[in-house]
């Protein structure tokens, strides 16, 4: 295999989304309060890490055409690697996944199965419909948090940060079809700024955000987690999610809104930290 094309299969997958899919499924393993077996915890990083590569390389597959306007930068836009190659290594990322998780035991075995038909069924036809596919992501990032309570079978744990995990990224995911609205449109694509708008749009990931930073606290007041989750999320991720409203409304140009999204990308180690911490 030629170097580039190792380059763009490891490009294609966005190594830094993988890297926190398995830095997520291993917080939410800690945050349980055992990390055994912990073999069963490798096996649920590795797998969830697999499914998560195959899901953005099949994104990458079906969304050729509006990245070519949207994401130039793509290995598959700059032809780095073919389709089909691309197609192929999505199969096999699945797989893996899924073979994986059967080392871990029947639910997690059911759970990989399923998120990795729902993603499939996301990139090819769901993605493209407002909020709904805004609304899969997020639900696939909260079961991120479950996947690790489920390895060591302690899932009532893992709720709470599940449930931040949603709201976070589904505002997020929002934000990134409003910096994406000029190749959806030309690929009549029915995202949520494209059928209500960028101001309705914009309004309502004001809304989530205003959501999330109200339920922020809440693990703390219930005495879920301790003070170091508090000032964690306090100092560090109050002011981004300010940052982010703030920045959006006063320059929501394709370019700043993609700065917005990498920074909330960012901040999501922060969130992690904080769910640790606490």
């Amino acid at each position: 295999m030629k170097e580039n094309t190792i380059s763009g299969a490891i490009l294609i997958s966005r190594p830094a989304n993988v890297f926190i899919a398995a830095l997520s499924i291993f917080i939410a393993v800690l945050i349980t309060g055992t990390i055994q077996p912990i073999i069963k915890v490798i096996f649920a990083c590795i797998s969830g890490s697999m499914i998560m590569a195959g899901s953005n390389t099949i994104n990458d597959y079906f969304d050729l055409e509006i990245d070519k306007i949207n994401r130039p930068d793509r290995p598959l836009v700059k032809g780095v690697i073919s389709p089909n190659f691309a197609y192929r290594l999505a199969l096999i990322e699945f797989i893996f996944g899924i073979l994986i998780s059967i080392l871990i035991g029947k639910p997690a075995f059911i759970i990989v199965v399923f998120m990795s038909l729902l993603l499939i069924i996301y990139s090819r036809y769901i993605k493209q419909l407002p909020l709904i596919g805004n609304l899969v992501v997020s639900f696939s990032a909260g079961m991120v948090f479950i996947f690790g309570g489920v390895a060591v079978n302690r899932v009532r744990f893992t709720i709470v940060p599940a449930i931040l995990a949603f709201f976070y990224h589904l505002g997020r995911e929002m934000l990134k079809d409003v910096q994406d609205m000029k190749g959806d449109a030309q690929m009549n694509a029915k995202t949520l700024p494209i059928i209500f708008g960028k101001t309705n749009s914009l309004t309502l990931i004001t809304l989530n955000i205003l959501v999330l930073m109200i339920i922020l606290p809440l693990p703390y007041v219930y005495q879920w987690y301790d003070i170091n989750y508090l000032m964690t999320a306090i100092i560090g991720i109050y002011p981004v999610l300010i940052y982010a409203i703030v920045s959006m409304w006063k320059r929501p140009t394709p370019r700043n809104l993609g700065i917005i999204s990498q920074v909330l990308k960012i901040d999501m180690l922060v969130g992690l930290l904080a769910l640790y911490l606490g």
